[in-house]
């Protein structure tokens, strides 16, 4: 998860252990970090490599479009299905991130209720419905 919310962090991390998810929640809080996880560089040596990220797109340092469209052209991260989760509706938003290759474009719901069910349908397509690419280095994902 690339988020600079901590509140926003722990709704997901909630709706996880609330609904007994079987999942490790890895977090940066900005695009720079997140390409330093991503690539494995200096503390995130051991990172493993993610099964899916959750982008927010208003970030400081690298934001968002900045950290999808890094991704999205590195051969080694490309295939790693990218949530862009925000809190924009802007169409030219939405636009943006489709045409930076985001697998997918969703509004964050302001009501408490909406934001956990969304956070489910994610976890529950990409980790129980969805065939997730691996990398043979990696064997398994997280």
């Amino acid at each position: 998860m690339v988020e600079d919310d901590p509140g926003d962090v722990a709704l997901v991390e909630s709706a996880f252990a609330e609904h007994s998810i079987s999942s490790t929640l890895h977090h940066v809080a900005d695009g720079a970090d997140a390409l330093v996880f991503l690539r494995r560089e200096g503390p995130y040596g051991d990172a493993p490599r993610p099964d899916l990220i959750l982008l927010d797109l208003n970030m400081p340092r690298v934001d968002g479009r900045q950290l999808l469209q890094q991704i999205k052209m590195d051969d080694d991260l490309k295939s790693i299905p990218t949530i862009v989760f925000t809190t924009s509706a802007s169409a030219s938003d939405v636009l943006s991130s489709y045409a930076a290759h985001a697998n997918a474009f969703i509004t964050k719901p302001m009501n408490l209720d909406d934001y956990e069910r969304v956070v489910i349908e994610i976890r529950n397509f990409y980790g129980h419905t969805a065939a997730l690419p691996r990398r043979h280095s990696d064997g398994t994902a997280t």
